[in-house]
């Protein structure tokens, strides 16, 4: 019995423990965001506002569920086995936190990519794919009673798992590839590009693990609450992404503000001077030229502003 109720209950209360950690995290970079961006549009404030406000709800939920389970029914086994309608529900709220942040990020691969269409299209097709399979979820399992029926909704979850991570995947990799080819040449400008793609690459790796690691834990431990615990903190990852892309956007343009003036030597009406500088691929790079012709030499000040596009 002890057992059992470490792989069940045991699981959620540290899935709930570690979410509340999380969700404190959630809460002071809020404030941050709030304190330090007050010039951002609205539709940003209200996307972070929303997120907040869904991740509030979950953590509100996941903890009425463990409450429930862990004080209310102490010591009574027989409800330990009905299902609690916050167990749910919760997974609506986590797929409202998924599908604002992905789609932020999807507008991100939009913008970065000048409007292609097939990237774009196939991360969303991703995004609404899993929020459907949340809303069935939810709608089917509303109405049942024992976790012993939950058990038919297995191949669902596993669903919204597999989907979760297939698309936080593909964002990462459309993001890495667009920064990768806004490379211009210069030591500096590549240098801070470095940094956006390993800094897309953690943001999206900590989701996408954590939804690989609810779907291993359905196949391999489909009777305890193992893949409840990682499932319980996804939506505070989703949240605490977002808000680590949009208040790093000061440090970087900070250092894209910099004063990183090139001496580049014998390059007057260098065609491969001009086709670095002038390259068609400034998606997340433009870069300003302004020259003094000094002899041999050209006075190259440029910056870049990938942090803008980013």
């Amino acid at each position: 019995m002890s057992t059992a109720l470490d792989n069940t209950f045991g699981a959620a209360f540290i899935g709930v423990v570690v979410s509340a950690i999380l969700y404190g995290i959630t809460c002071v970079q809020t404030w941050f965001y709030f304190s330090d961006y007050e010039k951002d549009g609205l539709p940003m404030k209200l996307l972070v506002t929303a997120v907040l406000l869904s991740d509030t709800v979950h953590q509100a939920l996941i903890t009425h569920t463990v409450y429930t389970y862990l004080v209310s029914n102490f010591g009574n086994p027989v409800e330990l086995g009905e299902l609690v309608w916050s167990l749910i529900v919760e997974v609506l709220f986590n797929g409202f936190t998924a599908l604002m942040v992905q789609s932020f990020l999807a507008w991100r691969i939009w913008k970065l990519s000048n409007g292609c269409i097939w990237r774009t299209g196939s991360v969303m097709t991703l995004v609404i794919g899993e929020f459907v399979c949340v809303v069935i979820y939810v709608s089917k399992g509303i109405n049942l009673q024992t976790f012993a029926e939950l058990t038919a909704l297995k191949s669902l979850s596993m669903t919204v798992n597999a989907v979760a991570a297939a698309g936080d995947v593909l964002i990462a990799m459309f993001l890495c590839h667009l920064l990768h080819g806004a490379r211009t040449g210069f030591s500096r400008s590549d240098s801070m590009i470095n940094r956006l793609i390993v800094f897309t690459i953690n943001t999206g790796l900590l989701t996408s693990l954590c939804a690989i690691a609810s779907l291993v834990s359905i196949v391999a431990a489909p009777t305890t609450f193992i893949y409840i615990s990682f499932y319980f903190c996804l939506g505070r990852l989703y949240c605490n992404s977002l808000l680590a892309t949009l208040n790093a956007r000061r440090a970087l343009r900070g250092e894209a503000r910099e004063d990183m003036s090139l001496s580049l030597q014998r390059m007057p009406n260098s065609p491969s001077a001009t086709a670095a500088l002038a390259s068609g691929k400034q998606i997340a790079v433009n870069v300003t030229v302004d020259h003094e012709r000094d002899g041999s030499d050209y006075q190259v000040d440029y910056k870049s502003s990938a942090a803008e596009a980013f």
